[in-house]
């Protein structure tokens, strides 16, 4: 695989007091495929902003290796190939659109406003470049974002939270707008806590968790294996005790059963079991492994419920896009 993005064994280690060391990026080996999306999860403060600044060339590593797009992190040539769109971009808000990309433009040497225009008009803002980004809303800002963020042509994109607190169409605009990058050849590395956009476009994800790999893959691969849930009616304590067995979660109450199994165990002779008692089965519902049921394993649930009583997860352990702390933008 052509590698747009490789570490090896990176560390970053911040000296804390007393003269103790606190590890945010531990042993961290990550690998992204030229021209594929790529999502990279995890909890706040688990080290992924630490992990771009490094890749970026923005900090340096306490050890190991950072390479992007064939040369070292940070190289100076190398940035002329890549670009960056943080979560909370600041603009000049007295400039309009086009004068913003004007002067991203100029820092690139670019002279050429047809490109500043045609690259407006691409993220849908053709008929808003002459207004103040004082009056863009959220999605409007982040798409001007994109469109300076496309000015040097770049092979890697380096997106954070790109869709985080958009309305669902501004959502929908934003997730075309990526998927087309794609089919340009463009790498784009993603940091998000929406899940489900990650789920929809990217091809491989890495989950981060205190600083060190927890999971990494292709998505059909890490999403194999769903589960099947079956409900039926008339079940007594005997055929409920027979239906327990390791991966398997098993309720009875008032003689209704409520079996949860792996989608590659024995349905059918489950199904032959119970009406052979005179069962009636009510239901039989296959669930589909998702990135939120990956994520949750991945972490760990003392982490789920540490967020939760933060406030940065729902009851359902569902990850909700929160504005990073100040202790995660230093990690």
């Amino acid at each position: 695989m052509n590698l747009a993005i490789e570490t090896k064994k990176l560390v970053k280690t911040y000296k804390g007091r007393g003269g103790s060391g606190i590890t945010v990026v531990d042993n961290l080996d990550l690998e992204v495929g030229a021209g594929e999306i790529f999502g990279f999860l995890g909890p706040n403060g688990a080290g992924k902003t630490t992990t771009i600044k490094i890749l970026l060339g923005i900090i340096a590593a306490t050890s190991g290796e950072a390479y992007v797009l064939g040369g070292e992190a940070g190289d100076i040539e190398v940035h002329r190939r890549l670009s960056y769109l943080p979560e909370k971009p600041y603009y000049y808000e007295y400039m309009t659109g086009l004068e913003l990309m004007r002067f991203y433009a100029s820092l690139f040497k670019i002279k050429d406003e047809a490109k500043c225009i045609e690259l407006l008009r691409r993220v849908n803002l053709g008929n808003d470049f002459n207004r103040p980004i004082s009056q863009y809303s959220k999605g409007m800002q982040q798409r001007v974002g994109l469109a300076q963020s496309l000015l040097n042509d770049p092979e890697l994109l380096f997106l954070d939270e790109p869709t985080g607190g958009l309305d669902p169409i501004a959502h929908i605009e934003i997730r075309d707008l990526i998927l087309q990058f794609r089919e340009e050849g463009k790498t784009v590395f993603i940091s998000s806590h929406e899940l489900s956009d990650v789920e929809r476009i990217c091809d491989r994800v890495a989950i981060i968790n205190k600083g060190q790999i927890v999971a990494q893959g292709r998505l059909e691969h890490l999403l194999a294996g769903g589960r099947v849930e079956i409900t039926a009616d008339g079940v007594d304590q005997a055929m409920h005790d027979a239906l327990m067995a390791p991966e398997r979660v098993v309720s009875l109450k008032s003689g209704r059963l409520i079996l949860d199994i792996a989608d590659t165990d024995d349905v059918n002779s489950i199904l032959d079991s119970l009406r052979t008692k005179q069962c009636k089965v009510q239901s039989i519902i296959p669930r589909r492994k998702r990135l939120e049921d990956l994520f949750i394993e991945a972490v760990g649930a003392d982490d789920v419920a540490k967020g939760r009583e933060r406030g940065r997860m729902t009851e359902k352990g569902e990850a909700v896009a929160v504005t990073e702390t100040k202790e995660e933008e230093n990690v």
